[in-house]
C-alpha cells in the first residue's frame, strides 16, 4: 500500500500515549500531528464496487518496471563558445574556419526549443551495447552508414524502456462521493472535468480523502498510457438489443438501445448485408471502458466471431460511453462499410474500431465525434486491418486524433481533421500509411497541462500500456498534405519507427519539423533517460523546412533523395544523439543554423551553408574539387 500523506509525520509515532524523542515533547503534541494527518491524504485505487455515490475500491501503487540498460553513442559532442555567433567563420564558400568546433553555452539544452516542453533527462544517457548503433553505420568516427538500418528482430524493445502497473494490497476501503468532490478524467493527451459517471468498477483512480473518508478530489488515470488495466482477462463484449445470426439481407431496418453494456445490434458469426439501416444507440452505461474499448462492449454496431458484414447508406448514432459507432472484433470478422453517415458524442466513442483482429474496410463515409478518446478510424488492444477509401473523418475532442492506431490501417484519398488534438497517433509496432489524404491536426492540450509533454501533430510512440506490440512503428504520407495548427510536426517516443514522405505539403505551426526525444514517464512510456527514439526517415521528391532535434538518448537515420528540398538545422545548439545524414546528387539542404551531425553520405555541393556551420562528428565538413568536377567529403580534424 502506498499512501502519499498531504501532512508529513516527521517520524513514527510508537506510542500515543508517550512522548517521542526526536518528534516533539507531550502527548498532545503527538495527537495533534496523528490527528492532522488523518485531516487530508491521498491514495491510488482500483474500484471493486459501486454503489451510488458509495465506492468501494482495493488500495494499491502504480508501479514502474525496470528497463534494460542501454547505451548512448559513444563520442562527446562538440561544444560551443559562449558568444559565438552562427555567422562566424567563412561558411558560405564550404571553407572550414581555423580553430575548434565551438563549444555548447552552459544549461544549453538539446533541442533548442522550449526546455519545458520535453526537455532532454538531465545527466548522462545510458550507454548503448559496444558496437550498437541506431543505423547500423559506423556512426562513431564520421562515416557515412553503408545500406539501410539493420531490422530489429521481431518483438524486441527499444533500448531501455520500460512499463507500469496497477498493484493491489491487502487494503481495501469504501469512500464517498459528493456534490463538492472535484472529478478529473485523464484522457491520451489532456484531462477534463468528470462525473461520477465516469467511475466504474475496474477503474483506478487517485482519490484525495478528508477525515471523514469523503472524496474531495478523484482522478481517473488514464489506463491506455501505461498504468494497469481495468478490462476483465476474458473477453466481455456485453449483451445486445438486436441480434443477426443468420446470413440475411436487409434494407430499411432500424435498431436502438439505451441499455447498459449493450450493443444496439450486434451481427454474430453471420454474412449479412445492411442497406439504408438506421442504428442508434441513444443512452445505457458502460460498467468498464476497457471491455467496451477492447471488445465492443456497448458499442452501436459490433460485428464478431467472424461475421461477414457489407453496410451501405447507413446512419449510425451513439450518445453513449464506449459508445464507437461501428466496431468489428476478432479475427476473421470483416466488416465493409460505404456511403453512410456516423455520429458520436461521448468518450470512449470512436467513429469505426477495430481490435482484435479484425477487418474493417470503409468507402466515403462521413465520420464526426465529439468526445475525448474517440479518434474517427480508431483501433486498439490486438489491432487489426484498416483500410479507408476517401470521406471525411472529424474529431472534437482532446485525446481524439483523427487515426489513433494499433493496426496496419491504410488510407487514401480522405480529409482527416483534429480540432483538438494530434492528426495521427501511432502506438507500438502497427502502421498508418497515407495516400493523398489530408490531415490537420490541433492539439490544444497536454496531459494535466503538464508543461513537460510535447505538443505536436503527428505522435509515434510505445504506451507500455500492452494494447500494441513493442516493435518498429511505421507512418508514410505520399501526396496530400499534412497542416499542423499548433506544436511540433512529428514527435517520437519510447520507440523506433520509420518514417517516409513523398511530395507531401507540409504546413509547420513552429520551427521544428520533427523532434526525437525521451519523455519524462510521467506516463509510463518507458523509463526516463532510456526511452528515447530510433528514427530512420526518408523524404522523397520532398520540400520541407524546420528544425531536426534528436536528443542524446535517441537516434536518426535520415535519406534525402530524387529531389527532395530541405531548409532547416539539425540539433542547432551542439551535437546529441547519433544522426546520419544522406543526400543524393538531385537534392539539397540549404542551412538555416548550424548543425551537428555524427555522419554524412552525398555530395556536398548540394549543401548550401548560408552562412552556417556544419559540423560532422565534432569536426568542420569542407569541400574539394577534383579533376572531373565532382565533390567529395573530406573531414579535417580540429586540432
Amino acid at each position: 500500500m502506498k499512501w502519499k500523506k498531504i501532512v508529513a509525520l516527521g517520524c513514527v509515532i510508537a506510542m500515543a500515549t508517550a512522548s517521542v524523542t526526536g518528534c516533539g515533547t507531550t502527548k498532545e503534541e503527538n495527537t495533534t500531528t496523528e490527528q492532522g494527518e488523518k485531516e487530508e491524504s491521498t491514495v491510488t485505487v482500483k474500484v471493486t464496487a459501486v454503489d451510488g455515490d458509495t465506492i468501494t475500491a482495493s488500495v494499491g501503487e502504480i508501479t514502474q518496471q525496470e528497463a534494460p540498460s542501454g547505451e548512448a553513442p559513444s563520442g562527446e559532442a562538440p561544444e560551443k563558445p559562449d558568444g559565438d555567433n552562427a555567422t562566424s567563420g567563412d561558411s558560405t564558400n564550404g571553407e572550414a574556419p581555423s580553430g575548434e568546433a565551438p563549444e555548447k553555452p552552459d544549461g544549453d539544452n538539446a533541442t533548442g526549443g522550449d526546455s519545458t516542453n520535453g526537455e532532454a533527462p538531465s545527466g548522462e544517457a545510458p550507454e548503448k551495447p559496444d558496437g550498437d548503433n541506431a543505423t547500423g553505420g559506423d556512426s562513431t568516427n564520421g562515416e557515412a552508414p553503408s545500406g539501410e538500418a539493420p531490422e530489429k528482430p521481431d518483438g524486441e524493445a527499444p533500448q531501455g524502456i520500460g512499463g507500469s502497473t496497477f498493484t493491489a494490497g491487502d487494503e481495501s476501503i469504501t469512500f464517498t462521493l459528493t456534490d463538492d468532490t472535484a472529478i478529473t478524467v485523464e484522457y491520451l493527451q489532456g484531462s477534463d472535468d468528470g462525473t461520477a459517471d465516469d467511475i466504474a468498477v475496474g477503474s483506478v483512480l487517485e482519490v484525495t480523502l478528508d477525515a471523514d473518508n469523503q472524496a474531495e478530489t478523484v482522478v481517473v488515470k488514464n489506463l491506455n498510457a501505461g498504468g494497469g488495466f481495468g478490462g476483465s482477462d476474458e473477453v466481455t463484449n456485453g449483451t445486445a438489443a438486436n441480434t443477426i445470426d443468420e446470413d440475411s439481407e436487409i434494407s430499411e431496418e432500424s435498431y436502438t438501445s439505451n441499455g447498459d453494456d449493450e450493443n444496439a445490434l450486434r451481427v454474430d458469426g453471420a454474412t449479412v448485408t445492411l442497406d439504408g439501416i438506421t442504428v442508434d444507440k441513444t443512452g445505457g452505461e458502460s460498467s468498464n471502458t476497457e471491455n467496451g474499448d477492447f471488445y465492443g462492449q456497448n458499442a452501436g454496431l459490433l460485428a464478431l466471431n467472424g461475421a461477414q458484414v457489407t453496410i451501405s447508406n447507413a446512419n449510425i448514432n451513439t450518445s453513449a460511453q464506449n459508445g464507437n459507432a461501428v466496431f468489428s472484433y476478432g479475427e476473421g470478422t470483416v466488416v465493409n462499410i460505404s456511403d453512410s453517415t456516423i455520429r458520436t458524442t461521448e468518450n470512449n466513442s470512436g467513429g469505426i474500431q477495430t481490435t482484435g483482429g479484425g477487418t474493417t474496410n470503409a468507402t466515403n463515409l462521413d465520420v464526426e465525434t465529439q468526445g475525448n478518446s474517440a479518434a474517427a478510424i480508431r483501433s486498439d488492444r490486438g489491432g487489426g486491418t484498416v483500410n479507408v477509401e476517401g470521406g471525411s473523418y472529424v474529431t472534437n475532442g482532446n485525446g481524439s486524433p483523427a487515426i489513433y492506431c494499433t493496426a496496419d490501417i491504410n488510407v487514401s484519398d480522405a480529409t482527416l481533421t483534429a480540432n483538438a488534438s494530434e492528426g495521427v497517433v501511432v502506438e507500438g509496432k502497427n502502421t498508418v500509411a497515407l495516400k493523398n489524404c489530408d490531415v490537420t491536426g490541433d492539439m490544444d492540450n497536454t496531459y494535466n497541462g503538464d508543461s513537460d509533454e510535447n505538443i505536436h501533430c503527428i505522435m509515434i510512440y510505445q504506451s507500455m500500456s500492452g494494447d500494441a506490440a513493442v516493435g518498429e512503428a511505421s507512418f508514410s504520407a505520399d501526396g496530400g498534405s499534412i497542416t499542423a495548427k499548433t506544436g511540433d510536426m512529428f514527435y517520437i517516443t519510447n520507440t523506433d519507427c520509420t518514417i517516409d514522405l513523398k511530395d507531401v505539403a507540409l504546413t509547420l505551426a513552429n520551427d521544428t519539423l520533427l523532434r526525437i526525444e525521451g519523455n519524462s514517464s510521467s506516463r509510463g512510456w518507458g523509463t526516463e533517460g532510456a526511452n528515447g527514439g530510433d528514427v530512420v526517415m526518408t523524404a522523397e521528391s520532398q520540400t520541407m523546412s524546420g528544425n531536426i532535434l534528436v536528443d542524446s538518448i535517441s537516434s536518426l537515420n535520415l535519406t534525402m533523395k530524387s529531389g527532395t528540398n530541405y531548409t532547416g538545422a539539425i540539433n542547432p545548439d551542439g551535437a546529441e544523439g547519433t544522426v546520419d545524414v544522406t543526400l543524393d546528387k538531385d537534392s539539397t539542404w540549404t542551412l538555416t543554423g548550424d548543425s551537428y551531425i555524427t555522419s554524412f553520405d552525398g555530395d556536398t555541393s548540394c549543401i548550401n551553408t548560408n552562412g552556417y556551420h556544419l559540423y560532422v562528428n565534432g569536426s568542420h565538413w569542407y569541400y574539394k574539387k577534383c579533376k572531373k568536377e565532382k565533390f567529395y567529403l573530406t573531414i579535417r580534424k580540429i586540432i
